[in-house]
This record gives C-alpha cells, sequence and structure tokens, in this order.
C-alpha cells in the first residue's frame, strides 16, 4: 500500500513509457515508504482492540496481522478446527485429491508406460489417499493454532454474535455465553454451499462439495450439477478415480464466469480427452433417489424436451452463499444487500464504523487470497494504515491437470468497456520444458492494450498455471507493458518461457519460437 506522496511520484514516472523510469519510480517509492503502520493501542483492563468473528483465510490472516501491529486481538470460531471452509473442506482437502488423483492416474492410465516407467498391478487404496488429505488439513489447521500462540491472538471457541456496538458474545457448544468487550469487530464469516431448491443434500448418494470430498468408495457413475471451478475440479479427482463424470451446466460455457471464453473452450476439449463428458445450456429439473442410485431429470436451458439420467452419486455444485446468519447484524442495524451480502465501504466499514466485514460475506469473488489481502488491507486501515486493494490483479485458479489460470480482463471484458487491444498467444507444444515434460496440453494467452501496451489480461492453461499466474499478478499491479515482460531474461528452460514469449507477440506481433 502506497501513502499518498509516494503514489502520486509513481503515478507521474509511470505516464512514461520508458522502463527505466519504471524502475526508477518503484526505487523512489520503496527508498520513501513507511517501514510499517504499527502504534500502541490503549484498550482498558480486559477490552479487546479487535475481535474477528471467523478463522478462515480471511479471519485468521487479519488476526494474526492484527496482533502483530499492537492490537489485543481475539478470533471467535464456531468449529472445533481453525481454518474455516478453506483449510477443513474447501481448497486444502480438494487439491490433496486433486493432486494424488493425478498420480493414481498417470500410474493407471498408461501414461508412466509412455515414459518408459513400466509396471503392473495397480491398485487404488481410497482409504490411505483420503488419509493423506486429512493429515494435510490437520497439519494447516493445527498450525493456524500455534501461530495464534506465537502472535498472542486469544481463541474463543463458540459461536460469535454481535450483542452491542463494542460486544461480541460467544455462544458455546454447551449453551452457555461469554462476552468480550472490544473497540472493532470485524466479521469474517465466510460462505457456505448455496442448496439446490427441491434436492436434498444427504452426502452420501446426493452430496455437496463436502461429502464429495470424502466419498467411501468410487462410484461408477457420477453426474456434477454445475461446471463451475468447484465442479470441474472435483469431476476431475472421481474420473481419474475411475468414475464415469458427466457435467450439467447451465451455463454455454465451463469455468464459471469471469473465464475467457476461448480459454473455455479449449480447456473443455481438453478435458472431454480426459474422459469427462459435458451437457452445457442445460438445467436440472428435479433429482431423486431409485432403489440403486439417483435418477436426474434435465432439459434445455431454453425450455425444450425433457430426459433422465442415472447415476451412483449426484454432486451439487451449484456456487456458495455469504453465511451471514444469526451473527446479530439485525438486532445491530448491520445493512446487507439483496443477496444478503454485508454492504461495506472503501475501508471495508459497514454502516457502523467501528464494525467491518471482508472475504465471501461481502461483495467480490469468493476467493481465499481475495479474503487474506482483504484481512490485512482492513486492519492495517484500522491502524491508521492506507486501504486499497487493486481487484483487477486478484487471480483466478482451477487446479485441474493442466490448471487454468487468469487475471485482469478477458476479451469479453475489453469488448465491452469499447477497449482496443491486441492479443498474444503461445502453444505449450512449442515450450520447450512443456515437451521435455511430456506435458504440452495448453497455451498462454495476453491481452495487452493497443495503444499503450499496457497489460490488461493474462489467460494461462498449462500444468502450472497456478503458479505461473502470478507473474502476470506482479506485472499488472506495478502497471507493467507487454514489452517489459518480454524484454526479462526468463530461466531455459522453463515453462514461464511461454508467458514471454505470449508477451512478446503482443508486443510485436512475433515469437521466438512458433
Amino acid at each position: 500500500m502506497i501513502h499518498s506522496k509516494a503514489c502520486a511520484r509513481l503515478i507521474n514516472l509511470y505516464s512514461s513509457s520508458s522502463l527505466t523510469h519504471k524502475l526508477v519510480a518503484i526505487s523512489s517509492y520503496h527508498a520513501n515508504r513507511p517501514s510499517n503502520y504499527q502504534r500502541r493501542f490503549y484498550s482498558s483492563e480486559g477490552e479487546k482492540d479487535l475481535v474477528v468473528i471467523g478463522s478462515g483465510p480471511g479471519g485468521y490472516v487479519a488476526a494474526i496481522k492484527a496482533a502483530q501491529l499492537g492490537m489485543k486481538t481475539a478470533c471467535v470460531e464456531k468449529n472445533e478446527s481453525l481454518g474455516g471452509t478453506c483449510l477443513n473442506v474447501g481448497c486444502i482437502p480438494s487439491k490433496a485429491l486433486l493432486n494424488n488423483s493425478h498420480m493414481y492416474h498417470q500410474a493407471h492410465g498408461g501414461e508412466l508406460n509412455d515414459r518408459g516407467i513400466e509396471f503392473t498391478g495397480v491398485q487404488l487404496n481410497l482409504e490411505k489417499l483420503m488419509n493423506q488429505k486429512s493429515n494435510a488439513v490437520t497439519t494447516l489447521t493445527r498450525g493456524i493454532g500455534m501461530l495464534f500462540q506465537k502472535n498472542q491472538v486469544e481463541r474463543f471457541h463458540g459461536a460469535g454474535k454481535i450483542t452491542g456496538k463494542n460486544e461480541v458474545t460467544v455462544v458455546k457448544s454447551d449453551g452457555s455465553t461469554e462476552t468480550i468487550k472490544t473497540k472493532n469487530i470485524l466479521i469474517a464469516t465466510g460462505s457456505e454451499v448455496s442448496p439446490f431448491p427441491g434436492i436434498e443434500i444427504d452426502e452420501e448418494q446426493i452430496v455437496s462439495s463436502t461429502g464429495a470430498l470424502s466419498l467411501k468408495k468410487v462410484p461408477e457413475k457420477m453426474i456434477v450439477i454445475g461446471a463451475g471451478v468447484i465442479g470441474v475440479e472435483l469431476g476431475s479427482v472421481w474420473s481419474r478415480l475411475g468414475a464415469d463424470v458427466t457435467l450439467i451446466e447451465f451455463m454455454s460455457n465451463i469455468g464459471g464466469q469471469g473465464i475467457d471464453l476461448e480459454v473455455a473452450k479449449k480447456f473443455q476439449r481438453i478435458l472431454a480427452k480426459q474422459g469427462l463428458k459435458f451437457k452445457l445450456n442445460t438445467k436440472v429439473t428435479s433429482a431423486s433417489k431409485t432403489g440403486s442410485g439417483v435418477q436426474v431429470t434435465v432439459e434445455p436451458a431454453k425450455g425444450g424436451s425433457s430426459e433422465s439420467l442415472d447415476c451412483d452419486v449426484l454432486l451439487v455444485c451449484v456456487g456458495r452463499r455469504p453465511y451471514t446468519e444469526g451473527l446479530g447484524l439485525e438486532e445491530i442495524g448491520v445493512a446487507k444487500d439483496e443477496r444478503n451480502r454485508i454492504v461495506v465501504n472503501s475501508r471495508f466499514q459497514t454502516n457502523i464504523p467501528n464494525i467491518y466485514a471482508i472475504g465471501d460475506c461481502v461483495p467480490g469473488p469468493m476467493l481465499a487470497h481475495k479474503a487474506e489481502d482483504e484481512g490485512i488491507i482492513c486492519v492495517e486501515g484500522i491502524a491508521g494504515g492506507p486501504v486499497h486493494i487493486d481487484y483487477n490483479c486478484v487471480p483466478s485458479v482451477i487446479y485441474t491437470h493442466p490448471e487454468v489460470g487468469w487475471v485482469g480482463k478477458s476479451e469479453e471484458d475489453l469488448k465491452k468497456a469499447g477497449i482496443e487491444y491486441k492479443v498474444g498467444v503461445f502453444n505449450m507444444s512449442a515450450n520447450s520444458r512443456s515437451q521435455t515434460n511430456n506435458d504440452i496440453d495448453g497455451f498462454v494467452k495476453i491481452l495487452g492494450d493497443k495503444n499503450t501496451d499496457r497489460l490488461l489480461g493474462a489467460h494461462i492453461v498449462a500444468s502450472v498455471a497456478g503458479e505461473l499466474i502470478n507473474e502476470a499478478c506482479l506485472a499488472m499491479e506495478y502497471g507493467a507493458s507487454c514489452e517489459d515482460v518480454a524484454r526479462v531474461c526468463h530461466a531455459h528452460p522453463t515453462v514461464s518461457e511461454a508467458f514471454r514469449e505470449a508477451n512478446l507477440m503482443a508486443f510485436s506481433g512475433k515469437a521466438i519460437n512458433c
């Protein structure tokens, strides 16, 4: 975060297209920035400076940062383990299953044989595979507890409810309560699975994303309602492990909203080669249990003849909704919008100035890293620092194989805004490291401003897209041009060279290796 004077100097210097001037601007900012925003707080006996409700990625990070800035901090969590949805039943366990299932698929599907690694009798031990996932979750959630102790964040176990402008009541599992007095309150309660009207989740035959992380056996047939990020990730897991998976999507593309449509189409073709089946522009009208499984009725999104599909397990992945009920918001008068999200200003303040909110329970993308950044920036603001986040530089990633990562604008965004742009595309099949790894599915697509050459968007389909997209985030955060990236030396051979080549293509119209 940049102070106003430093920001002004940076903007003035950035108005020049000279790379030298940009480097001088960055150097000037770092030489003159404040070391931190820490100041001493003076709370009365027994009073906290900040109480955070929720210990997910946004909440626990905010609590630790607040303590590091000198605040007497507490965190209230209703679940037994810390970490929220992300660590317990979201990002972390799903990535463990994605990684393990990819390894099994390589061994069982013959890919390793093609590489000269030959063996027979590959078997799946689902219980061990699930145990590795659980161990990763346990290690990380316990790690948060250790961080709380290290940073002197006091943990309260129970459901947090705001019972006064400066008061949070912790309702414990035995029905008892404890009241915490505090100067500031931060709501970081995240989100929960959105229900599908008329379909009852039992987490056995009809499951949510939570149940799909802990199935006891591999289903023969699985139907997934929703081909967004969560749908394609979990669909990939069970497809690799042997299930016949069909994804039903109301929209005309996979990957959810925000994905570049050209990327979505090519990504779908890659997943289809892996065995996933898709029914796009299709809506589910009903689902019911039968003696042997689940019967799902679908029809075209715009209307038409219905069709019945059978499966052993139905996975419902139609999104998430903010978790804002039971927090006392109505009683104290905290404003919410029509989607039940908490309304905040640019400093993450609600209409009650000392009550703040971040993450999935406020508008914006429901991403763990977005919540983390908001948590840090919010408490820095409480401590007197500037508050700014550029949501255009927040990346999105789908952790299939290959991965899909994007940041900034899509072609559809730029066309809608009437911005003249240029495109640079470099295929992974022309990348040396991808060829040596025999991992050539995918490409890098760069969108640059036609007049200024500024990098406007990056879209990557590659085995390491989730890592590579962060190079694009850094470039965009500092206002880099496509030429700037193209002139940065990249190690050879690496997949990241494809990112450089795509920027070179956008800048000059010609890449070196294609």
